[in-house]
């Protein structure tokens, strides 16, 4: 792939590595996770093949509501940077599904580690003006796991997030459980900060299954 893609809100990096693996340039841009400001920031027009990345999504809380929900602001700021650069494609990752983004047609990718038969099973949300769904290959579930695969599906969808319970296992199940290499560190981060900053990410093998798609996409068009 030849494609250049801008990371936004790129966090430590998980759906960037994802694309990396299949063979895309990513470029990072700012990050509050690293002292950066969305805010300030610019993409030049017409230079990225794509756009993609999470807004932070504890802005979408009912009490963050009552103080503006700096969740709708980040995702505005999502919309103007891809409204700006002017990409071939857009994909913005979330815990919950979002019609607001007002970037014309948008096709809804709703996916878990579990239905690519891993382990974890955490629903997440890849809105695009790209149909990923019909070229994510996943797994055939025994009924009974498909069922409680379509019962977390629906909770994300009712409620925007499903608990995320990782922050009770070990760092090396952590890391496991997200497909990261069992030497994978985040020496200048707290215990507890390395725990929310992997608990957060993109699982890998579902950032694979979703930059595949993309790619077959593209393709296809």
């Amino acid at each position: 792939m030849n494609e250049l893609v801008l990371s936004i809100f790129p966090g430590i990096g998980l759906l960037d590595r994802a694309f990396e693996a299949e063979g895309f340039c990513v470029v990072r841009g700012p990050d509050l996770f690293w002292g950066g400001n969305i805010h300030q920031f610019h993409p030049p027009v017409g230079k990225f093949d794509g756009v993609m990345g999470g807004p932070p999504c504890k802005g979408d809380s009912k009490l963050a509501r009552f103080n503006g929900d700096p969740g709708v602001d980040l995702r505005r700021e999502f919309t103007r940077c891809v409204r700006r650069s002017k990409p071939a494609w857009w994909l913005m990752e979330a815990v919950a599904k979002f019609d607001d983004l007002d970037l014309g047609e948008q096709f809804i990718t709703t996916l878990s580690p579990r239905w690519l038969g891993h382990e974890q099973s955490r629903v997440r949300h890849f809105h695009s003006n790209l149909d990923l769904r019909r070229h994510v290959e996943m797994v055939t579930l025994e009924p009974v796991e498909y069922a409680y695969a379509v019962r977390a599906a629906n909770r994300a969808g009712a409620k925007g997030t499903v608990k995320n319970r990782m922050a009770t296992y070990t760092w090396p199940e952590m890391l496991r459980l997200q497909g990261l290499p069992a030497d994978f560190a985040l020496p200048l981060l707290s215990s507890r900060g390395r725990q929310e900053a992997i608990g957060n990410g993109v699982p890998i093998p579902v950032g694979r299954a979703i930059a595949q798609a993309v790619k077959k996409a593209l393709v296809a068009a």
